[in-house]
């Protein structure tokens, strides 16, 4: 097990997966963070549609113009949903329990993609949350916000560079224009 500050450095986007399957306890740890994410008032709105099948993967994989291509090759897609009537705040606690999944990937030595829906299209130009919705017969009501792209990693990226940081994005006691202009 890796400590946080390692694991949220060494967490980068994996777009290059081998053929490898999940183990069915990888999975069942993914859908724990999942499901213990933190939610406004405990609505818990997020639903979560697992796919695995390759066919289904391609499919999934032209949901958008671009940076969707990925998920034909991962092992597992875990689209994210919300009722946005059990919550106003349905895209955060959906957003939430994305990153959770993807910290508890990288902290099995898996890899992660996120893949944004909402407010994208595909390449004839219809919503790809409704190209998504039609191919997983997802309910009306339900919003798609995301897929998470997981799978064994074909590739190791370095991790993020603490010299590289941007601390003039960080301001004390309240925004700094000035240093935008540094």
């Amino acid at each position: 097990m890796k400590d946080f500050n390692h694991l949220i450095q060494s967490r980068r986007s994996t777009r290059k997966f081998t053929d490898q399957p999940l183990d069915p306890s990888q999975v069942e740890a993914i859908m724990k963070a999942a499901l213990m994410s933190p939610a406004s008032k405990s609505t818990n709105p997020w639903q979560f549609v697992l796919v695995e099948d390759k066919e289904v993967l391609e499919k999934l994989s032209q949901c958008k113009k671009m940076g969707s291509k990925l998920i034909a090759g991962c092992a597992l897609a875990v689209v994210i949903l919300a009722d946005p009537f059990a919550s106003d705040v349905w895209i955060e606690d959906a957003s939430i329990t994305s990153i959770m999944m993807q910290l508890q990937a990288e902290d099995l030595g898996l890899g992660s993609c996120w893949v944004q829906v909402r407010e994208r299209f595909t390449v004839a130009d219809t919503p790809s949350d409704e190209y998504v919705r039609e191919l997983l017969d997802i309910p009306l009501q339900m919003q798609v916000l995301s897929i998470i792209a997981l799978g064994h990693k074909a590739q190791e990226r370095p991790p993020f560079d603490d010299e590289k940081l941007q601390w003039e994005k960080v301001h004390i006691g309240k925004f700094n224009i000035n240093q935008l202009a540094d």
